[in-house]
């Protein structure tokens, strides 16, 4: 019996480990991300990749959460998902407020800016994805990252989508459509983090 328990806490602490490791990797992607990516949507006048830059100041800020909570109790990766759950519709009303403040200040984006950025953005998001494959199942901490980092993805790819619907129409609206629902998703995966939390407590 001591054995397997030797065995086990070596187990999890490699496994802490291998978390530690991944997650300070992401951080670093995304906290770079942010600065890079709201500078290009500065320069883009792109409220779609403004939110996208949202979406990786939340994530850095939740895999920095995450990271402390690897390897502690069941209750602290509780609050920590419940930290990341609200982190998450944050970023999704900050959208909608960007939007508002978009419909009193109307521009027309730069769709070469949005598809290359964004583009750059999905080469990033998709090295973390890759990172985090294997860990999506580990704990509730590691599932809650995984879900950040895949609606990352599909947020690159709506801000192509964006771009090349700005070039197609020359008009602004693919650029506003595509925010919206990047900032539905938004809070939409927040609230599904906070309900895996209420359910873990309970």
């Amino acid at each position: 019996m001591a054995n397997c328990d030797t065995c086990c806490g070596a187990a999890a602490a490699q496994l802490a480990l291998r978390q530690r490791g991944v997650l300070k990797t992401v951080l670093v992607i995304n906290a770079a991300a942010f600065a890079i990516m709201v500078v290009a949507a500065m320069q883009a006048r792109s409220s779609a990749l403004l939110s996208d830059s949202f979406d990786y100041l939340g994530d850095a800020l939740t895999y920095l959460v995450s990271l402390w909570a690897v390897g502690r109790s069941m209750h602290a990766k509780t609050q920590v998902a419940r930290i990341k759950g609200g982190l998450i519709v944050m970023a999704g009303l900050l959208v909608l407020v960007q939007l508002g403040w978009r419909a009193w200040h109307p521009a027309e984006p730069l769709f070469a800016w949005m598809g290359a950025f964004s583009l750059l953005g999905l080469l990033a998001n998709g090295w973390c994805l890759l990172l985090l494959y294997r860990h999506r199942d580990d704990d509730l901490n590691m599932s809650s990252v995984w879900i950040c980092s895949r609606n990352d993805v599909a947020a690159n790819l709506s801000v192509v989508l964006a771009a090349a619907g700005v070039w197609a129409f020359d008009a602004a609206w693919p650029d506003r459509l595509v925010a919206l629902g990047l900032a539905v998703l938004l809070l939409r995966s927040g609230c599904g983090v906070l309900r895996d939390a209420a359910r873990s407590t309970r």
